[in-house]
């Protein structure tokens, strides 16, 4: 094969490359985190989360992992109260010799933490954390994690806190037991009751303003 040929074909390899790495960055512009269809009217908002941010949860729905941890992401979020399960996480090189089979880096990452906050349509938000210079103060950090939610103005929404999963089920209505909702009641009524006594306040009036808009 000539060298011409060669050159040809390399290029038209690269081609091929970049167009696929622009229709995988395209695709991954914005992460969708509801399911089926918007109604016509919707406009999300977007969380643009970096690469040291891992985003596994958002509204109890879990988020694809992707092959590169560090890949800088943004997650369409509907409009209203949101819940996004997050974890902190950077990598350092080890200095010096590293035996057979022992990893060549440092990776330093938090414990699940959450933020909620109300989004607004169409408004832009972005995590807002210290970034360490160092490894040693990257694991201080990660011991003590501290982020906060930014709207476009700068303006903080929200602080993240350690993320614990919820309980099952908390104080009953007066009236109705959780061991029958349990057990598979087909009172309906009573289930909407017991999980009416369950809800915060703030979901509470969220369900109101859906019930009756």
């Amino acid at each position: 094969m000539s060298m011409c040929h060669v050159g040809g074909f390399f290029k038209l390899a690269v081609g091929v490359l970049s167009l696929l790495v622009a229709g995988c960055a395209s695709s991954l512009a914005t992460i969708d985190t509801w399911e089926g269809d918007l109604p016509a009217a919707t406009e999300p908002a977007v969380l643009k989360a970096p690469g040291t941010i891992q985003v596994t949860d958002v509204n109890g729905k879990a988020m694809t992992n992707f092959l590169m941890d560090d890949l800088a992401l943004d997650y369409g979020l509907l409009p209203g109260r949101n819940e996004v399960v997050f974890t902190y996480k950077t990598i350092w090189a080890k200095s010096g010799v590293v035996d057979n089979g022992e990893s060549k880096v440092h990776v330093i990452e938090t414990d699940p933490q959450v933020v909620r906050f109300d989004a607004e349509p169409g408004m832009t938000y972005q995590f807002a954390f210290d970034k360490p210079a160092t490894r040693r103060e990257a694991e201080a950090f990660s011991k003590n994690f501290s982020a906060v939610i930014v709207n476009a103005a700068g303006d903080a929404v929200a602080e993240a806190d350690v993320w614990t999963e919820p309980t099952k089920m908390r104080t009953p209505v007066s009236g109705v037991s959780a061991s029958a909702y349990a057990a598979g009641s087909d009172n309906t009524l009573d289930k909407l009751k017991l999980l009416w006594g369950e809800a915060t306040d703030e979901e509470k009036k969220t369900f109101l303003r859906w019930a009756f808009e």
